[in-house]
């Protein structure tokens, strides 16, 4: 069959993220279909919010490479692997793991689930299938990305009052403890009784809680 006359506007569909099929009736070329996926409402949005986040974002696809570009060019995502097979998605993953990335994966389908446990945080989308859900370590309750940009937001503000706390309660004690000891007796005669060790310690705790607690107000940006 000759595609010479349809190829132009095959690319100029596939130049337009849609995805063009060849169609032929007894063997002889007919014409062509293109399908294309409408990209989710935030799907930009999203992307614009991780960029804000430092985060290179990547895009996996089976679609040939002139689709997959058009498409990632409508929301601004950074790179695009295509014509990954379902079955290659994981190592894919993994190829992106041993050049030293932390590997975020976002899915939806049964074909999706070998990559979301190879990753380093699996996120999968709630409206997605069970396979992905169970293999997933996050589950976005809504269809949106919106959702992963929420779930980095959160996982870096715990971190961010974690170390806080770490902080804290190492220059509590590096304070606290030699005063504890008796290390100011010899030069100014204080030695801190039990009691007030106790209180102290008690003190450092309800700091680190207190602190763990300003969560609870927290709000995505």
């Amino acid at each position: 069959m000759d595609f010479a006359d349809l190829l132009p506007e095959a690319e100029h569909l596939e130049g337009e993220g849609k995805t063009v099929m060849f169609v032929a009736v007894d063997l002889k070329l007919a014409g062509l279909i293109a399908v294309a996926d409408t990209l989710k409402e935030h799907s930009a949005a999203a992307i614009d919010h991780l960029h804000r986040l430092v985060v290179v974002v990547v895009m996996m696809s089976g679609d040939n490479e002139r689709t997959a570009k058009a498409i990632a060019r409508q929301v601004g995502i950074d790179r695009v692997l295509a014509e990954v097979l379902p079955q290659d998605k994981a190592a894919e993953v993994k190829k992106l793991q041993v050049l030293g990335k932390k590997v975020a994966m976002v899915g939806d389908g049964i074909n999706d689930a070998p990559a979301l446990a190879q990753a380093d945080v699996g996120l999968a989308i709630g409206t997605g299938t069970d396979v992905a859900i169970e293999a997933s370590d996050i589950t976005l309750i809504t269809g949106s990305l919106l959702g992963v940009v929420v779930a980095m937001q959160i996982s870096r503000a715990t971190m961010r009052n974690v170390y806080q706390n770490l902080v804290g309660a190492f220059v509590y004690n590096s304070v606290g403890l030699p005063i504890a000891l008796g290390v100011l007796y010899p030069f100014v005669g204080i030695l801190l009784s039990p009691l007030l060790a106790a209180l102290a310690m008690s003190f450092s705790s309800v700091t680190v809680i207190s602190n763990a607690n300003r969560l609870k107000r927290w709000k995505p940006a």
